[in-house]
């Protein structure tokens, strides 16, 4: 049986909260009993190997994979954003952030928010920018706008900066650390990045037949430096529970 429920948002309830959580595909089971909480204000890392089904677990998070069994409540309307950020080409950039609103909160007052949601992540001077005119971190930059403008309890973050070159990408780190403490939302961030997931997490979970095998606390204090040696050791753990020995 599917539960997915999505509560009004409330402060003293986890972001999200799943329960037994099992999927599959064509007979094979890709989630298999997944147990996870996310509180608010706190940034949770996944990883696995390809196929693990990161992905997987966060659309259904997302409400974008139906078809699963357990339960799934999330406090709120969580958003999310993606490698790609999947902007409108016809659409001016404050008119993409837009379509990031509910519904039910459509109106005069849409555009505001969208320009406000634009500042918050430095790109206000770019709202009436055509997508195709951006640089990779500045589309990035309007995707998270887009995440943000729906004011989330819990956001999703599907390898955001993957593609992205790596002064852009620490750039973008920068930025969701920023983010992150003046909202204190949850953040589920899938990655393949072990540095990564050190740099920004406060627990890192190792995806591994269809299930959380493996938990790592982060307990480093922010702003977190890549070359400690404590960090090298987070990273090196984490890399020997993905079967990655160095």
């Amino acid at each position: 049986m599917t539960s997915t429920l999505t509560l009004p948002a409330s402060p003293t309830t986890p972001a999200a909260r799943i329960t037994g959580l099992r999927k599959s595909f064509d007979g094979r089971a890709v989630l298999d009993g997944v147990d996870l909480e996310i509180p608010r204000g706190e940034i949770v890392a996944l990883l696995g190997r390809s196929g693990s089904g990161k992905s997987t677990l966060l659309r259904v998070l997302a409400g974008l994979s139906g078809e699963h069994t357990g339960q799934v409540v999330t406090d709120g309307r969580p958003t999310v954003a993606f490698q790609e950020p999947r902007l409108v080409p016809w659409l001016d950039v404050a008119t993409n952030v837009e379509l990031g609103v509910p519904d039910r909160r459509r109106g005069a007052g849409r555009h505001a928010k969208a320009v406000r949601a634009l500042d918050e992540v430095g790109l206000g001077h770019r709202r009436d920018a055509w997508p195709l005119t951006l640089s990779g971190g500045e589309a990035q930059r309007a995707a998270i706008a887009r995440a943000l403008v729906a004011e989330p309890t819990l956001l999703l973050l599907d390898e955001p900066f993957g593609a992205l070159d790596a002064l852009t990408r620490l750039s973008m780190h920068q930025l969701l650390l920023r983010l992150f403490g003046e909202h204190g939302f949850g953040v589920l961030l899938v990655t393949h990045d072990v540095t990564e997931a050190v740099a920004l997490a406060d627990r890192a979970l190792v995806l591994d037949g269809g299930r959380i095998a493996h938990e790592v606390s982060i307990d480093l204090p922010r702003p977190r430096r890549h070359a400690t040696a404590a960090a090298a050791e987070h990273a090196a753990r984490l890399l020997d529970l993905l079967g990655v020995h160095t």
